[in-house]
C-alpha cells in the first residue's frame, strides 16, 4: 500500500467525522402568509414557502400569520394566526409507513389531516397542548391552545 494515499484517505475520513451530522429533514413549508418564523438551534428564519423542517423546529405564526405544512408522511399541518408548534419528533420508514410523530400546541389553532403514520398505526401520533394529550384516532382534528 502507499503510504502516502493511505495517510490521504485517512485524513479525509477524520475531516468528515468531524462534520456535524446533517439533520434530518422532516417536513417542508408548502403554504406561508404574514409572519411566520421558524425557530432552529436558537436561531429565527423565515418562515418561507419551500423551507424544510427538522425534528425540533419551532414554528410560529403573527397575528396575520398562518402557515401550511407537509410532513414526510403526507400529513398536512395547518397554523392559525398566533401560534406556536413545536415539532417535537418525527420518525418515518416510508416502505413500511411505520413511525412516530409528537408535536406540541403552545398556543393558537391547528388542524391536521394525518398521513401515513397515523394511518397506519392512529397512537403513533400525539398533540400536547398545555392542557392536555390528544392521540390521532381519526383522520382530521382541530385543536386550539391558549398560552402565555
Amino acid at each position: 500500500m502507499n503510504l502516502a494515499i493511505g495517510s490521504a484517505t485517512l485524513a479525509v475520513a477524520i475531516v468528515v467525522a468531524a462534520l456535524p451530522a446533517q439533520a434530518a429533514e422532516i417536513g417542508q413549508i408548502k403554504v406561508s402568509k404574514g409572519a411566520v418564523s421558524v425557530e432552529r438551534s436558537g436561531q429565527s428564519l423565515a418562515g418561507s414557502v419551500g423551507l424544510r423542517l427538522e425534528t425540533a423546529d419551532i414554528v410560529k405564526t403573527g397575528a396575520d400569520g398562518t402557515a401550511g405544512i407537509t410532513m414526510g408522511d403526507n400529513s398536512l399541518v395547518s397554523l392559525g394566526p398566533n401560534s406556536i408548534l413545536a415539532l417535537e419528533r418525527f420518525d418515518y420508514e416510508p416502505t413500511t409507513s411505520q413511525g412516530r410523530f409528537d408535536a406540541q400546541l403552545q398556543r393558537g389553532t391547528l388542524a391536521v389531516v394525518s398521513g401515513r403514520i397515523a394511518k397506519q398505526s392512529p397512537q403513533a401520533m400525539t398533540v400536547r397542548t398545555p392542557s392536555a394529550a390528544l392521540a390521532v384516532r381519526g383522520t382530521e382534528f382541530v385543536v386550539a391552545a391558549q398560552g402565555d
